[in-house]
């Protein structure tokens, strides 16, 4: 008993300094850390009251009789220290987003957010006059469909209405696993809650699919959302889009390749500019120029099960795919957020992008850097979650102001 409880208590403190110190270059373990370090980073307090009955019962089988069982009280109370550290360190997203808000005049709703915000119910995700429509197809399935991959879900009002403002949801996963139910639910549900439509789509995946068949989708479904919007009350004319991880890169490129024959085949003539665009900790440049990821390249993996091509033998078509090739003066209105300590895809990368695109376009390009965060942070509800669904929620009703502004000005 006591042994165990050594171990227990050693692989405890082990956990809760990965949500603490960011670590780079893991190889093999990075999928492990990365897990680690993201469920008990944004559960920090879930996992200190779990941890807290298991020792409990430790306690009261005996396990303080021997030394070893001492020593793994003492890790457990020191893993307990970092836990409360590191979830004292989310609360610092709310003063990363008031900054954000002073800068460019937005109006986030951080009162509704309390220092426990989710603790009860990180995973509950329905929200209270919010409906969900589901399985909807936007178009046919498409050669690489390995099942259900031309179908979208929507989260909207209870309430009827029309004209309400759009947003396009495109779901993560390394371009290669995901689906449109498991992610930017608190984003949707929050979105809805405040009179939006909003659509989250399935895409093709690789290895099945091959790149651009994953965008060609996104395009797809933005097409068909801007002709049958109206059937649900939302606005035709005004459609932003989000996504995190891939779906941030697919958010993105979507972004600023409005009418990209390359990515309308079959469609060239159809609409598929966006009034704004929210990606979440996205890769921005496959060919990495920069040398933000070093040794950890992604290149094989996209070379092997993505792209099937290398860099070398088709340069053309991974400058295609890489959204900081396609920045210009009329990209749309940006904010990317990405976090600190992000294991998959490194803070560097969210930086150089949004350098490059602060330098060329002329709308707002708001960027949202979150201390401590990491990769997929905003799945289920937490502090951090919160606050980042609060300066999205901003952001984009801003722009949704400043286009009526606009409209009823001409």
């Amino acid at each position: 008993m006591s042994t165990t409880f050594l171990i227990l208590g050693l692989l405890s403190l082990g956990a809760a300094a990965a949500t603490w110190f960011p670590a780079r270059r893991l190889g093999p373990l990075t999928p492990v850390y990365f897990l680690v370090a993201w469920v008990v980073g944004e559960l920090a307090l879930q996992t200190i009251a779990l941890q807290a009955v298991v020792t409990l019962l430790f306690v009261a089988g005996g396990a303080l009789d021997r030394w070893p069982g001492v020593v793994g009280l003492a890790a457990m109370f020191a893993g307990w220290g970092f836990l409360v550290a590191t979830h004292v360190r989310s609360h610092g997203a709310r003063s990363e987003v008031s900054a954000l808000a002073r800068a460019h005049g937005l109006e986030p709703e951080l009162d509704e957010v309390s220092p426990f915000h989710g603790f009860l119910h990180p995973f509950r995700m329905r929200k209270e006059g919010v409906r969900r429509i589901t399985d909807v197809a936007y178009g046919a399935s498409l050669p690489g469909d390995k099942g259900r991959r031309n179908l979208l879900d929507i989260y909207l009002p209870e309430a009827s209405g029309e004209r309400r403002p759009v947003l396009l949801q495109i779901h993560g996963g390394a371009w290669i696993i995901g689906d449109k139910r498991e992610q930017a639910l608190p984003l949707m549900n929050h979105l809805a809650s405040r009179g939006w439509v909003c659509f989250s789509i399935n895409y093709r995946l690789s290895p099945q699919a091959t790149f651009p068949d994953h965008v060609v989708d996104v395009k797809r479904a933005l097409a068909w959302i801007r002709e049958n919007a109206a059937e649900y009350g939302g606005d035709p004319d005004f459609i932003c889009v989000t996504g995190g991880s891939a779906g941030g890169h697919l958010t993105a490129l979507t972004a600023l390749s409005a009418g990209d024959l390359r990515f309308q085949p079959g469609f060239e003539a159809a609409d598929t500019s966006v009034s704004a665009a929210v990606p979440f900790y996205g890769v921005y440049d496959w060919l990495d120029r920069a040398g933000d990821r070093g040794s950890q390249s992604m290149a094989p993996f996209l070379t092997e099960r993505v792209l099937k091509a290398s860099p070398e033998s088709d340069r053309e078509l991974w400058e295609a795919g890489s959204p900081i090739t396609h920045i210009s003066s009329d990209a749309p209105p940006f904010l990317a957020i990405q976090g600190t300590h992000d294991t998959l895809v490194y803070v560097e990368e969210a930086r150089t992008f949004m350098r490059a695109l602060e330098e060329k376009s002329q709308e707002a390009t708001l960027y949202l850097e979150m201390t401590g965060a990491q990769h997929a942070f905003d799945m289920f509800h937490s502090v951090r979650s919160a606050c980042a669904v609060r300066a999205a929620t901003a952001f984009l009703e801003k722009v949704r102001s400043d286009s009526e502004s606009r409209r009823l000005a001409v």
